[in-house]
């Protein structure tokens, strides 16, 4: 199976001309793609400051599963990990740059982690093989998941020159993501977004 990328510009500008970005990602057949991450950053930089995220940072364990399976995270945010099984859980990651280890905790207990490094967490429980998740550690606000048809709409991205990555981890590629280069429009009205969106990634 293969990924398409096919990547629209919409809604409004802003009094800045900011942009709403609307992301789709589509397998060769056409099905959407779920949990994908799309980043954005501006030539021009990111805002200064902590990096703030409308979703919980949190990955719970329950039903011997970690949910959600991809979770965004910024650099420097606290993750935390309630379990709400009756069963003990022991988290680990041995990502490069993102690894650590939780030790047994069980049932209605919260464990924290920090992470410092953009990059990819995959995490694991040593107790139960079959538990898998991401956390998709960014250094960007401008940031977003795909939802279960394959879109994402990542909000006020200002005009100019930027770099767009789309992340999967089931993408076979180098570092399961695919970088782009991409033009925000500045004015009023609507923007529009230009850029080489066609090629494509087999997926394992």
């Amino acid at each position: 199976m293969r990924i398409l990328l096919s990547i629209v510009l919409a809604l409004i500008c802003g009094p800045a001309f900011a942009g709403d970005l609307t992301v789709s990602v589509r397998d060769n057949s056409g099905r959407p793609v779920r949990d994908a991450v799309v980043t954005v950053t501006p030539n021009a930089g990111v805002p200064r400051g902590p990096i703030r995220f409308s979703w919980p940072l949190r990955i719970v364990q329950h039903d011997i599963q970690f949910q959600p399976y991809v979770l965004i995270a910024p650099v420097g945010g606290t993750v935390s990990f309630p379990n709400l099984d009756r069963v003990r859980h022991h988290i680990y990651s041995f990502s490069r740059g993102n690894r650590f280890e939780i030790e047994l905790f069980g049932r209605d207990q919260t464990r924290t982690h920090v992470f410092t490094a953009a990059g990819v967490a995959a995490l694991g429980c040593n107790i139960h093989d079959q538990m898998l998740a991401y956390v998709r550690v960014v250094d960007t606000p401008y940031a977003g998941k795909t939802n279960a048809t394959g879109d994402v709409t990542i909000p006020a991205i200002p005009a100019g020159a930027a770099r767009l990555v789309v992340w999967h981890p089931q993408l076979n590629t180098r570092g399961n993501e695919m970088p782009y280069a991409l033009t925000i429009g500045a004015g009023p009205g609507r923007q529009t977004a230009t850029g080489d969106f066609s090629a494509r990634a087999a997926v394992r």
